[in-house]
């Protein structure tokens, strides 16, 4: 079996440089370390992390890599996450190496919700900033990855930690 966890980014700021730019926010910072904890408590040990180039969402996978003691150098950025949407993002999915059984993938909504939707074959709700949602994948190879293949274990965000 493979897990694949997809994060929404944190809570970002507004910025003056433009969308790609956004930093988080101090509620942003604190609800990264919140969820990041929460995987560490969970036992996740990441073998592959991938994020969206823009500033929100690498800051918030940093943060998690951090936690969880994954080399924040072997972090693999993909512009396609901030520019493409949910099949784009599941093509991501079918290339990635068949040794990696634990994968973290950070990005934006409305494509981070339409990505769990579209791989479990059902509605998602809208994710929360920094939402996190645990799909688990019964193949063996990434490259069979598809619409409905996964089965979401469970889905956790902030707010339900304050």
């Amino acid at each position: 079996m493979k897990t694949l966890y997809i994060v929404r980014h944190a809570k970002a700021g507004s910025s003056h440089s433009g969308d790609f730019e956004r930093m988080l926010n101090e509620a942003g910072l604190k609800a990264a370390h919140v969820m990041g904890e929460l995987l560490e408590e969970k036992g996740v040990v990441p073998d592959l992390v991938i994020a969206s180039p823009a500033v929100r969402a690498l800051r918030t996978s940093e943060i998690f890599c951090e936690i969880l003691g994954y080399p924040v150098e072997r972090l693999e950025q993909r512009m396609e996450i901030y520019e493409g949407g949910a099949l784009r993002l599941m093509s991501i999915l079918q290339q990635v190496g068949d040794s990696h059984n634990t994968v973290l993938m950070f990005g934006h909504n409305p494509t981070m919700t339409l990505l769990v939707s579209l791989l479990a074959g059902s509605d998602h709700e809208s994710m929360a900033t920094c939402g996190v949602v645990r799909l688990d994948y019964d193949g063996d190879v990434w490259s069979d990855l598809c619409s409905g293949s996964c089965r979401q274990a469970w889905y956790d965000y902030p707010k339900l930690h304050q």
